[in-house]
């Protein structure tokens, strides 16, 4: 056993496994000769050989015929957005992004890689966040193939290794922050959608990038408590809104109070001793946080 070949794989920074960086496939650019000239070449010869064949010379014409078939197996098209990986006897030779016809050596054997722009749509995954709750989240990913050489050789099924992938970063995700903030100044799921996206797209680059994928695009695309718990969550959230507006309610009633009083004093409209002031703070308090209109009492004598 080689030296290399008893080195542990390397842990990556997510978790994930990284590959060995001297035994990761590189991209090359592949030999190709432009095809339409030499498809005339081709043509030339073969009418050349048919001129022999039917002047009977037959140990020129069929050693030229049989040159030029096998000449004519090393052409190939590339489409717009395509890519052609290269073998020649289990070696890659490297890869034609070019498009157009090409020729090149008829041995080789030539497959089709996709470099344009792909989408997956993650199934609703069931995870439990920061918390402990158990949450339904899914999420976009856009991607596309950067280096053939590590999409084809490095990895089984690049597309099947993107989509495992993502929904192994996404639960990793999900267990990093709460679904809601529940503490001031604190990251979540639901209430920092662009810091989660960002995070999700860093953690995806590390893990994809070992397969040539590059990640345009990631967002979550739904996001909800699990339906066990999403009544009482619900509750939780109405009440936290609840409390939130009586804290800015209680905290704008005081201060009215507090300028009601100032103005009274200053302007020497009337004036009140702590008993009576109390009371006013008392009813004012009463009319301002009051959820529903309140109706005044007039009092014709005395306040005691």
């Amino acid at each position: 056993m080689s030296e290399l070949s008893k080195r542990p794989p390397t842990v990556g920074p997510q978790g994930g496994i990284s590959p060995d960086p001297r035994v990761a496939s590189v991209e090359s650019r592949a030999f190709g000769l432009p095809g339409i000239p030499f498809f005339l070449v081709c043509v030339a010869l073969a009418l050349l050989a048919v001129w022999l064949l039917i002047a009977e010379r037959f140990s020129l014409g069929t050693p030229l015929a049989v040159i030029t078939a096998f000449l004519a197996g090393g052409f190939y098209i590339v489409q717009p957005n395509q890519a052609k990986i290269l073998t020649l006897f289990g070696r890659y030779v490297g890869t034609e992004r070019r498009n157009g016809v090409y020729w090149t050596n008829p041995l080789t054997i030539r497959k089709n890689v996709s470099l344009r722009i792909r989408n997956f749509n993650s199934e609703r995954l069931k995870v439990n966040d920061q918390m402990g709750n158990p949450i339904e989240i899914a999420a976009v990913i856009v991607w596309r193939v950067v280096d053939t050489a590590r999409a084809v050789f490095d990895v089984e099924d690049y597309a099947q290794f993107v989509a495992i992938q993502s929904e192994t970063a996404l639960r990793h995700l999900a267990a990093q922050y709460p679904y809601d903030d529940y503490h001031e100044g604190t990251l979540s799921l639901r209430g920092n959608p662009d810091e989660v996206a960002e995070a999700l797209g860093r953690e995806l680059a590390a893990r994809l990038g070992h397969a040539g994928v590059e990640v345009l695009e990631a967002r979550l695309s739904h996001l909800a408590y699990s339906p066990e718990i999403a009544g009482a969550m619900l509750q939780r959230q109405q009440a936290s809104a609840i409390i939130a507006a009586r804290q800015q309610i209680v905290q704008g009633a005081v201060g009215m109070v507090d300028m009601a009083l100032r103005e009274l004093s200053e302007n020497n409209i009337v004036q009140l001793d702590e008993e009576r002031k109390a009371q006013m703070v008392s009813n004012l308090l009463v009319v301002l946080t009051s959820e529903r209109g309140t109706q005044p009492v007039v009092n014709a004598g005395s306040l005691y």
